[in-house]
């Protein structure tokens, strides 16, 4: 059975494509899932339409994401931890503390988007990166100073 896919099928073939499936996966799956329509003309032209309105919609997320890593570039947040004479943090500030401190800037950050190489253990400043997204990264200034 022929099918226009409305959106991207991993291992099966992206938005706008007409491909050729078995029978039950159409009827019990992509058409009920709403993943799949038949390849008419108003159908053909209906998927090209949402293909352009998620194509600007991408467009202007990425140009967002671009201008919050811009200000976040310039971001300086200062965390307070227990430390010994020579510096020596008493346990470690990680990804959780990091995005934490953020939230308290303003910028709205999951910790897994914290790339933190290793737990920060030392009294410093680090320069620390934030994956936003796969192609866009920040960098902020991260303080650790006794409490």
């Amino acid at each position: 059975m022929k099918v226009l896919l409305r959106e991207d099928v991993a291992n099966l073939g992206a938005a706008g494509e007409v491909i050729d499936v078995k029978e039950g996966y159409a009827r019990n799956f992509l058409l009920p899932h709403r993943l799949a329509l038949e390849p008419s003309g108003a159908n053909l032209k209906r998927v090209e339409a949402e293909r352009a309105d998620r194509l600007k919609q991408a467009e202007a997320r990425v140009a967002d994401l671009k201008a919050l890593a811009a200000r976040m570039n310039q971001v300086s947040v200062t965390i307070k931890a227990k430390a010994n004479e020579l510096g020596h943090l008493f346990g470690s500030v990680n990804e959780a503390h990091i995005a934490e401190a953020l939230a308290a800037e303003g910028f709205k950050v999951e910790p897994g988007q914290v790339a933190l190489a290793a737990p920060i253990r030392t009294l410093d400043k680090f320069r620390v990166p934030i994956r936003l997204a796969d192609d866009i990264q920040a960098e902020v200034d991260v303080w650790v100073v006794p409490a």
